[in-house]
Protein backbone atom coordinates (compact mmCIF):
# COMPACT_ATOMS: atom_id res chain seq x y z
CA UNK A 1 0.00 0.00 0.00
CA UNK A 2 1.24 3.35 -1.13
CA UNK A 3 2.34 5.68 1.81
CA UNK A 4 1.58 8.97 1.20
CA UNK A 5 2.69 11.32 4.16
CA UNK A 6 5.88 11.89 1.59
CA UNK A 7 3.34 13.50 -0.89
CA UNK A 8 1.82 15.80 1.95
CA UNK A 9 4.93 16.45 3.78
CA UNK A 10 6.80 17.86 0.13
CA UNK A 11 3.37 19.69 -0.74
CA UNK A 12 3.59 21.03 3.12
CA UNK A 13 7.02 22.32 2.39
CA UNK A 14 6.87 23.69 -0.73
CA UNK A 15 3.92 25.53 -0.15
CA UNK A 16 5.81 26.70 3.44
CA UNK A 17 8.76 27.33 1.34
CA UNK A 18 7.31 29.35 -1.51
CA UNK A 19 5.93 32.18 1.01
CA UNK A 20 9.38 33.35 2.48
CA UNK A 21 11.12 32.51 -0.31
CA UNK A 22 8.98 34.57 -3.14
CA UNK A 23 8.55 37.77 -0.37
CA UNK A 24 12.55 37.07 0.69
CA UNK A 25 13.18 37.15 -3.00
CA UNK A 26 11.50 40.23 -4.15
CA UNK A 27 12.85 42.36 -0.99
CA UNK A 28 16.43 41.34 -1.75
CA UNK A 29 15.79 41.46 -5.69
CA UNK A 30 14.79 45.24 -4.98
CA UNK A 31 16.99 46.16 -2.66
CA UNK A 32 19.99 45.09 -5.03
CA UNK A 33 18.92 47.26 -8.45
CA UNK A 34 18.97 50.07 -6.24
CA UNK A 35 22.63 49.59 -4.84
CA UNK A 36 24.85 52.30 -7.17
CA UNK A 37 28.81 49.84 -6.52
CA UNK A 38 29.29 47.69 -8.98
CA UNK A 39 31.71 45.83 -6.58
CA UNK A 40 29.34 45.32 -4.06
CA UNK A 41 26.12 44.22 -6.36
CA UNK A 42 28.12 41.27 -8.28
CA UNK A 43 29.41 40.29 -4.29
CA UNK A 44 25.81 40.06 -2.94
CA UNK A 45 25.05 38.84 -6.15
CA UNK A 46 27.04 36.07 -6.15
CA UNK A 47 26.52 35.13 -3.04
CA UNK A 48 22.85 34.85 -3.29
CA UNK A 49 23.25 32.86 -6.35
CA UNK A 50 25.70 30.55 -5.29
CA UNK A 51 23.41 27.58 -4.15
CA UNK A 52 22.06 27.59 -7.75
CA UNK A 53 25.19 26.46 -9.11
CA UNK A 54 26.98 24.51 -5.57
CA UNK A 55 26.00 20.92 -5.43
CA UNK A 56 23.12 20.17 -3.27
CA UNK A 57 25.55 18.43 -0.77
CA UNK A 58 27.70 21.30 -0.29
CA UNK A 59 24.84 23.66 0.62
CA UNK A 60 23.34 20.71 2.58
CA UNK A 61 26.28 20.58 4.85
CA UNK A 62 26.98 24.33 5.35
CA UNK A 63 23.34 24.25 6.57
CA UNK A 64 23.92 21.34 8.48
CA UNK A 65 27.05 23.19 9.85
CA UNK A 66 25.20 26.10 10.77
CA UNK A 67 22.19 24.31 12.30
CA UNK A 68 23.05 21.02 13.28
CA UNK A 69 23.54 20.71 17.06
CA UNK A 70 26.53 22.20 17.42
CA UNK A 71 25.88 24.86 14.85
CA UNK A 72 26.13 28.25 15.82
CA UNK A 73 22.24 28.69 15.40
CA UNK A 74 21.05 25.08 16.30
CA UNK A 75 23.12 24.97 19.20
CA UNK A 76 21.16 28.25 20.51
CA UNK A 77 17.72 27.20 19.56
CA UNK A 78 18.49 23.86 21.33
CA UNK A 79 19.72 25.45 23.91
CA UNK A 80 17.19 28.37 24.96
CA UNK A 81 13.97 27.29 23.06
CA UNK A 82 15.33 23.35 23.78
CA UNK A 83 13.84 23.22 19.99
CA UNK A 84 16.60 21.02 17.65
CA UNK A 85 16.14 22.01 13.96
CA UNK A 86 18.48 19.31 11.74
CA UNK A 87 16.86 16.70 11.08
CA UNK A 88 13.34 18.07 11.67
CA UNK A 89 10.53 19.16 9.49
CA UNK A 90 11.44 22.06 9.96
CA UNK A 91 14.69 21.53 8.29
CA UNK A 92 13.15 20.27 5.20
CA UNK A 93 11.78 23.95 4.72
CA UNK A 94 14.77 25.53 5.28
CA UNK A 95 16.49 23.48 2.60
CA UNK A 96 14.07 23.92 0.28
CA UNK A 97 13.93 28.37 0.91
CA UNK A 98 17.93 28.03 0.41
CA UNK A 99 17.87 26.04 -2.46
CA UNK A 100 15.10 27.63 -4.11
CA UNK A 101 15.43 31.32 -3.30
CA UNK A 102 18.48 32.05 -5.85
CA UNK A 103 15.84 30.88 -9.01
CA UNK A 104 12.89 33.30 -7.22
CA UNK A 105 15.74 36.74 -6.66
CA UNK A 106 17.19 36.00 -10.02
CA UNK A 107 13.75 36.29 -11.97
CA UNK A 108 12.54 38.85 -9.73
CA UNK A 109 15.66 41.25 -10.77
CA UNK A 110 15.73 40.29 -14.44
CA UNK A 111 12.13 41.24 -14.39
CA UNK A 112 12.39 44.22 -12.16
CA UNK A 113 15.19 45.07 -14.68
CA UNK A 114 13.18 45.17 -17.76
CA UNK A 115 11.14 47.87 -16.34
CA UNK A 116 11.30 51.35 -18.25
CA UNK A 117 13.19 53.64 -15.25
CA UNK A 118 11.16 56.47 -17.01
CA UNK A 119 8.01 54.79 -15.27
CA UNK A 120 9.66 54.97 -11.84
CA UNK A 121 10.96 58.64 -12.08
CA UNK A 122 7.02 59.34 -13.35
CA UNK A 123 5.81 57.84 -10.26
CA UNK A 124 8.67 60.07 -8.07
CA UNK A 125 7.39 63.04 -9.97
CA UNK A 126 3.57 62.57 -9.02
CA UNK A 127 4.93 62.06 -5.08
CA UNK A 128 4.82 58.47 -4.84
CA UNK A 129 6.47 56.71 -1.95
CA UNK A 130 9.02 54.41 -2.77
CA UNK A 131 6.98 51.87 -1.47
CA UNK A 132 4.32 52.99 -3.29
CA UNK A 133 6.22 52.57 -6.39
CA UNK A 134 7.20 49.62 -5.62
CA UNK A 135 3.96 47.91 -5.55
CA UNK A 136 1.98 49.75 -7.99
CA UNK A 137 4.39 50.48 -11.01
CA UNK A 138 7.91 47.77 -10.56
CA UNK A 139 6.18 45.01 -9.10
CA UNK A 140 3.07 45.47 -11.11
CA UNK A 141 4.97 45.89 -14.90
CA UNK A 142 7.24 42.87 -13.74
CA UNK A 143 4.39 40.61 -12.33
CA UNK A 144 4.45 37.96 -15.46
CA UNK A 145 8.58 37.96 -14.46
CA UNK A 146 7.74 37.13 -10.51
CA UNK A 147 5.01 34.96 -11.61
CA UNK A 148 7.51 32.66 -13.66
CA UNK A 149 10.25 33.04 -10.87
CA UNK A 150 7.57 31.98 -8.30
CA UNK A 151 6.68 28.78 -9.87
CA UNK A 152 10.37 27.77 -10.81
CA UNK A 153 11.03 28.13 -6.99
CA UNK A 154 7.93 26.22 -6.14
CA UNK A 155 8.93 23.27 -8.09
CA UNK A 156 12.41 23.45 -7.45
CA UNK A 157 11.30 23.33 -3.06
CA UNK A 158 9.41 20.60 -3.97
CA UNK A 159 11.65 18.60 -5.62
CA UNK A 160 14.75 18.92 -3.24
CA UNK A 161 16.71 16.41 -2.40
CA UNK A 162 20.56 16.81 -1.77
CA UNK A 163 20.47 19.46 0.71
CA UNK A 164 17.14 18.24 2.48
CA UNK A 165 19.14 14.70 2.93
CA UNK A 166 21.90 15.91 4.33
CA UNK A 167 20.24 18.46 6.81
CA UNK A 168 16.69 16.93 7.36
CA UNK A 169 17.90 12.93 6.87
CA UNK A 170 15.28 10.12 5.32
CA UNK A 171 12.62 9.82 8.39
CA UNK A 172 9.76 8.61 7.67
CA UNK A 173 6.60 10.54 8.08
CA UNK A 174 8.57 13.48 9.38
CA UNK A 175 10.99 14.10 6.61
CA UNK A 176 10.53 11.55 4.10
CA UNK A 177 9.82 14.28 0.64
CA UNK A 178 9.08 12.68 -2.17
CA UNK A 179 12.49 12.97 -3.74
CA UNK A 180 14.01 10.83 -0.56
CA UNK A 181 10.74 8.66 -0.68
CA UNK A 182 11.33 7.38 -4.67
CA UNK A 183 15.42 7.24 -3.58
CA UNK A 184 13.90 4.84 -0.72
CA UNK A 185 12.01 2.72 -2.18
CA UNK A 186 14.13 1.64 -5.47
CA UNK A 187 17.05 0.99 -2.86
CA UNK A 188 14.92 -1.35 -1.17
CA UNK A 189 13.46 -2.69 -4.76
CA UNK A 190 9.99 -0.84 -4.93
CA UNK A 191 10.05 -0.29 -8.06
CA UNK A 192 6.01 0.19 -8.29
CA UNK A 193 5.88 2.42 -5.07
CA UNK A 194 8.53 4.41 -6.68
CA UNK A 195 6.77 4.74 -10.00
CA UNK A 196 3.85 6.13 -8.20
CA UNK A 197 5.73 8.79 -6.51
CA UNK A 198 7.58 9.10 -9.66
CA UNK A 199 4.47 10.02 -11.53
CA UNK A 200 3.39 12.55 -8.93
CA UNK A 201 6.41 14.38 -9.55
CA UNK A 202 5.95 14.24 -13.57
CA UNK A 203 2.24 15.65 -12.96
CA UNK A 204 3.11 18.42 -10.79
CA UNK A 205 6.18 19.51 -13.49
CA UNK A 206 4.46 19.53 -16.37
CA UNK A 207 1.65 21.18 -14.59
CA UNK A 208 4.60 24.30 -13.69
CA UNK A 209 5.55 23.97 -17.21
CA UNK A 210 2.46 24.90 -18.34
CA UNK A 211 1.52 27.87 -16.32
CA UNK A 212 4.87 29.51 -17.04
CA UNK A 213 4.01 29.11 -20.72
CA UNK A 214 0.77 30.13 -20.37
CA UNK A 215 1.39 33.05 -18.58
CA UNK A 216 4.19 34.09 -21.17
CA UNK A 217 1.81 33.33 -23.62
CA UNK A 218 -0.81 35.94 -22.56
CA UNK A 219 1.47 38.25 -21.88
CA UNK A 220 3.29 38.25 -25.23
CA UNK A 221 -0.23 38.99 -26.72
CA UNK A 222 -0.78 42.04 -24.27
CA UNK A 223 2.47 43.57 -25.79
CA UNK A 224 0.84 42.73 -29.63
Amino acid sequence: MTDWSPIFISMKTASLSILVTFFLGLIVAWILIKIKNDTVKIVLDGVFTLPLVLPPTVVGFFLLYIFGVRGPIGKFFLDFFTVKIAFSWTATVIAAVVMSFPLMYRSARGAFEQVDSNLLDAGRTLGMSEWKIFWKVLFANALPGIISGGILAYARGLGEFGATAMIAGNIAGQTRTLPMAVYSEVAAGNMGEAFHYVIFIVIISFFVIFIMDYVTIRKEKQWK
